[in-house]
C-alpha cells in the first residue's frame, strides 16, 4: 500500500477512545442473554471462574494478536493479511465474510430489541395500543405473534436499527463511532449498575445471587469450559475482522498491551453484571429453571418479571440492552465499510451505501423466517438460526485457529512482539501469547470447532 494512503487512514482521537471503541464492540446481546443462562446452567461460581481464566489467557493472546496485525498494517482484514503473506489472504476473506453474515441477521435482532423499548416507552406514557394488554398479560405469546406476523412492523423496526448503525459509521471513526461510543457507554454502564442495584435489592434476590455466584461442582464437566470458551469468543469480538478493523485505526504512541487487558476488564465486569440483573430477578419470580437461552430469556422471560415492576425498569432495560446491540452491530458495519474502502478505494459514503442497502435485502430472510417464511429451511433451521449456526459455529473458530496458525507459524510471534514495544517498554505476556498462540489456544479453537460442528448440546 501506498504511503499516501497510510497517512489518509483514520485513527481514533486517544487511547482512551479506541479502548472505549473495543469495549463497546465487545458489549453485545451476548453479555445480556448468554452470559447469565450459561452462567446458571453450568454450575455458577465455577463457570465464572473457568471463564476468567480463559478470558485472560487465551482472549488475551487472540485479541493483542489481531489489534497487533490491524495497528501494523493499518488496513482492514484482507487487505492486512494480503501485506503480510499475500499467500494467507484467504484468511482475510474469512474473518471479513463472517460479519458480513452477521450484520444483517444481527440488526433484525436489534429491531426486536428497538420494538420492546417503543413498547415500554408507550406504556410508561400510558397509551394504549392494540396488542398493549397482550403484552402486559402474555409475554410469551406476544414475541410469537410479532415475530411471526405480518412482514410490516418487523421489517420496519429492523430497518430503523440498520438506518441508526449506518448514520453512526458514516459519521466516520472519529464524528460517528468515538463520538457515540464516549455517549453510549458511560450510560451503558451507569444504566446496567442501577438496574444491578434494583435487582439485588429486592425481596428473595440472596437466593437468585447465590444460584449465580456459588460453584455448583457437580455440573462442572468438559461442557463448562467449552460452553465458557465459545461465549468468550462471542463477548470478545474476536475472530471477526473487528479487532484488526478497529486496530489499523490505533494511533503508533498508544499502549496496545495495557488498552487489550483493559478492553477485557470492561467487556467481563459488563457480563458479571448481566448475571446480577437478570438471575436473581428471574430467580426471585420464575425459579431457576426458568433461566433459558436465547430470545425466550430476553423477550418473554424477562418482560414477565418487568411486567410486574414499575414499566420504567423494562424501558431503563431495553434502552441498555439496545446501546448494547447498536455498538456492536456498528462494529460488524464498520468492518465491512472499511473493507470496500480498502479493497476498492471507496469514499465512506459510497461503502455505506452498498452495506445499507446488502443489509437490508440480506435481514429480510431473517426478518421472515419465523413469519411468512417460516416454511422455508436451510439445512433444517430458520434463516436467522441458520446464519447464527454457520457464522459462529463454523465459521469463527476455523478463522480463530487460521489467525493463530498465522500468527504463531507463519510471520512468528516475534513480529507481534515488534509492534507491541513499538514505542519502547516491553511486552510482559510476551511468554503467555507465545504458548498460547503457538500451542494451548489451536488446540482449544479446534475442541470448540469439532463440539459445535457436531452441534453437541452445551
Amino acid at each position: 500500500m501506498s504511503g499516501t494512503q497510510s497517512r489518509k487512514r483514520s485513527r481514533w482521537s486517544s487511547q482512551i477512545a479506541f479502548m472505549l471503541a473495543a469495549a463497546a464492540s465487545a458489549v453485545g446481546l451476548g453479555n445480556i442473554w448468554r452470559f447469565p443462562y450459561l452462567a446458571a446452567k453450568h454450575g455458577g461460581g465455577i463457570f465464572l471462574f473457568v471463564y476468567l481464566i480463559l478470558v485472560v489467557t487465551f482472549g488475551f493472546s487472540l485479541m493483542i494478536g489481531e489489534v497487533a496485525l490491524g495497528r501494523m498494517t493499518g488496513l482492514s482484514p484482507i487487505e492486512a493479511f494480503r501485506k503480510l503473506k499475500s499467500r494467507y489472504v484467504f484468511i482475510g476473506w474469512i474473518l471479513t465474510a463472517i460479519p458480513l453474515i452477521i450484520t444483517p441477521y444481527y440488526c433484525v435482532i436489534g429491531g426486536w430489541v428497538t420494538k420492546y423499548l417503543h413498547q415500554y416507552v408507550l406504556l410508561m406514557s400510558g397509551s394504549e395500543g392494540v396488542d398493549t394488554g397482550l403484552f402486559v398479560s402474555n409475554p410469551a405469546a406476544y414475541f410469537e405473534g410479532f415475530i411471526g406476523g405480518a412482514p410490516g412492523p418487523i421489517l420496519l423496526y429492523s430497518v430503523v436499527f440498520i438506518f441508526c448503525v449506518y448514520g453512526i459509521v458514516l459519521l466516520g471513526v472519529q464524528k460517528g463511532i468515538e463520538m457515540s461510543n464516549k455517549i453510549i457507554m458511560p450510560l451503558l454502564i451507569l444504566m446496567s449498575i442501577a438496574l444491578c442495584i434494583y435487582t439485588v435489592t429486592l425481596p428473595g434476590a440472596m437466593d437468585g445471587i447465590k444460584y449465580y455466584l456459588l460453584p455448583d461442582f457437580s455440573k462442572f464437566s468438559y461442557k463448562t469450559v467449552v460452553g465458557a470458551m465459545g461465549q468468550m469468543f462471542y463477548s470478545l469480538s474476536l475472530s471477526m475482522g473487528i479487532m484488526i478493523t478497529y486496530g489499523s485505526y490505533m494511533r503508533p504512541e498508544d499502549d496496545l498491551e495495557g488498552s487489550v487487558r483493559r478492553i477485557e476488564i470492561f467487556d467481563t465486569a459488563v457480563s458479571f453484571l448481566a448475571g446480577f440483573m437478570i438471575i436473581p430477578a428471574v430467580v426471585i419470580f420464575f425459579g431457576a429453571d426458568k433461566i433459558n437461552a436465547g430470545p425466550g430469556l430476553m423477550f418473554e422471560t424477562l418482560p414477565n418479571i418487568f411486567n410486574k415492576m414499575p414499566f420504567a425498569v423494562g424501558a431503563l432495560f431495553f434502552l441498555l440492552v439496545l446501546f448494547a446491540a447498536l455498538t456492536s452491530a456498528i462494529s460488524l458495519a464498520e468492518t465491512c465499510v472499511a473493507s470496500l474502502h480498502d479493497i476498492f478505494k471507496l469514499e465512506r459514503h459510497v461503502a455505506c451505501a452498498i452495506m445499507f442497502v446488502f443489509t437490508v435485502m440480506m435481514a429480510i430472510p431473517s426478518a421472515l423466517g419465523y413469519g411468512v417464511w417460516s416454511s422455508v429451511k436451510v439445512c433444517g433451521m430458520a434463516f436467522l438460526d441458520f446464519f447464527d449456526f454457520v457464522s459462529n459455529n463454523v465459521m469463527m473458530p476455523i478463522s480463530a485457529l487460521l489467525t493463530c496458525l498465522f500468527i504463531g507459524w507463519v510471520i512468528k510471534p516475534d513480529v507481534v512482539e515488534k509492534e507491541v514495544t513499538r514505542c519502547g517498554g516491553r511486552f510482559s505476556g510476551k511468554w503467555l501469547f507465545v504458548v498460547m498462540t503457538k500451542y494451548v489456544a489451536p488446540a482449544l479453537i479446534v475442541v470448540i470447532f469439532i463440539t459445535f460442528a457436531f452441534r453437541f448440546k452445551i
